[in-house]
């Protein structure tokens, strides 16, 4: 079963993506913010990681960058998930190493559709 890091800081988003990725068969894990999905993605090792941007601490192109540029990480694909719908986003979003990205709200078959790609 391939598991999947969520990162958000809306626990309402967290569980809409819980229930949409469990009822396609994933192992989920979730993380309130950048930090602690930095963290959990090195002792976890999901196998795609759905990153929000707007978060406290560590925004989301923050985290993106040091999961995408380190070690223990920068083989597992981040997917950026967010209301930012500006191409700049987009654009900053790949430089910061992400593989793809989503526009909330998302789709469950866009959702499972991104998520296969990686796996």
């Amino acid at each position: 079963m391939a598991k999947v890091l969520v990162v958000d800081d809306s626990p309402t988003e967290i569980f809409q993506f819980k229930e949409m990725l469990e009822r396609l068969g994933y192992e989920v894990i979730t993380a309130g913010n950048g930090r602690d999905g930095v963290d959990l993605a090195r002792t976890e090792q999901p196998d795609v990681v759905l990153m929000d941007i707007v978060m406290p601490d560590m925004n989301g192109f923050q985290a993106t960058r040091q999961l995408t540029r380190g070690k223990e990480t920068a083989h597992i694909p981040v997917i950026i998930v967010s209301s930012k719908d500006q191409e700049t986003d987009k654009v900053w979003g790949e430089r910061q190493g992400a593989k793809g990205y989503l526009t909330k709200p998302v789709d469950s078959d866009d959702l499972s559709d991104a998520v296969r790609a990686f796996l």
